[in-house]
């Protein structure tokens, strides 16, 4: 069977344009099949006041630089999405949308892509799906007993929301500080992280934790001592809104509660506090059940890896998942290494098969 094309590239954000950025400079046939109906990936599905941890300039896909936002030094989620709508009519890249994939199948020498607007047959599969769309929530005892509202950090818009209202915020990292500093003026707010929260140094953002990011990885692949990465920096980034926050004596995060009550939560001291609301800021997880088929997941879920490669499968490269599919590959500067990466692998492995 001959193949409908060379590569298919799974999603249609900022790790699937970068992918394709650099297929086609290297004259790669390929689509990009996006389940998303516009532009913009996960961006356009954030929190109203999300902003950039860096600055227009080093948030950029490889290319093309992101152009300032005026007024704002850190570009808010609806520039992103501005950006990656032009990147992607700039590079007029081939994207098919609104399409979801099904599921990746072994087909003799091609993978098989089955999704809701029919199967593509390709040498080789690009997923690059991320994880916004498969949001962790941790099995905290009486979970299911609170009869409040319980949200995820993808459902959290903004803060007239719950004006008035007693709401908890839980989790340690970016999502959570910022959520907990945009709730802080207006609700009866309750920051709550697993352990004592670490902000970064006022002047560090995004482009000291990508090199952070790179440096870790360097290190490793030469057989050298961890680093630490972005972890030995600390947790959250102090954008302008989180610190305005934390100065204000508004943004003081209490220990982890130990269970849900009907009403609220309740520490392991028997301290409780009534909410309203429960909003959790916990994080993520791979978002590939289309690669189930493939039966290659590893060790905690993960596909393992070399490179963006899959381990056990050559024809299948992984892209923007975390730090194991690239250093900062989640982030718009980090990507564009990876994806170029993989896409000199594919072509190799094209001019070999």
């Amino acid at each position: 069977m001959r193949p409908d094309t060379d590569v298919v590239v799974i999603g249609g954000g900022q790790s699937g344009l970068a992918a394709g950025y650099h297929l086609r400079r290297l004259g790669v046939d390929f689509v990009i099949l996006d389940a998303q109906s516009t532009s913009g990936g996960a961006w356009q599905h954030t929190w109203d006041s999300l902003h950039l941890f860096s600055p227009a300039a080093y948030s950029s896909l490889p290319g093309r630089l992101m152009p300032p936002q005026p007024g704002e030094t850190y570009p808010d989620a609806a520039h992103v999405v501005s950006y990656l709508t032009d990147y992607e009519e700039r590079y007029e890249l081939p994207i098919r949308r609104p399409v979801r994939v099904k599921g990746v199948h072994e087909h003799g020498p091609l993978l098989r892509v089955i999704t809701d607007a029919g199967t593509w047959h390709a040498r080789a599969v690009v997923s690059a799906t991320g994880t916004w769309w498969r949001p962790f929530l941790p099995a905290v005892p009486g979970r299911d007993r609170f009869t409040g509202a319980q949200l995820h950090t993808v459902e959290y818009r903004r803060p007239q929301d719950f004006a008035g209202q007693r709401v908890v915020v839980v989790g340690g990292g970016n999502s959570g500080a910022q959520i907990a500093a945009d709730l802080a003026y207006d609700t009866d707010l309750t920051w709550v992280t697993q352990r004592e929260a670490r902000f970064l140094a006022d002047d560090v953002d995004g482009r000291a934790l990508f090199d952070a990011a790179t440096a870790r990885r360097r290190a490793l692949d030469e057989g050298h001592a961890d680093t630490g990465g972005v972890a030995s920096l600390g947790d959250i980034v102090a954008v302008p809104p989180v610190r305005e926050a934390r100065n204000a004596g508004l943004l003081k995060a209490s220990p982890m509660f130990t269970r849900l009550t009907a009403t609220g939560v309740e520490w392991a001291d028997g301290t409780r506090t009534d909410a309203d609301a429960i909003i959790w800021c916990t994080g993520f997880r791979p978002a590939y059940s289309h690669l189930a088929p493939l039966g290659l997941r590893g060790p905690r879920g993960h596909i393992p890896t070399t490179g963006t490669r899959a381990t056990d499968e050559p024809r299948l490269h992984l892209l923007g998942y975390g730090d194991w599919t690239g250093p900062a590959s989640a982030t718009l500067i980090g990507v564009g290494r990876p994806a170029r990466d993989a896409a000199r692998e594919i072509a190799t492995l094209l001019k070999e098969t």
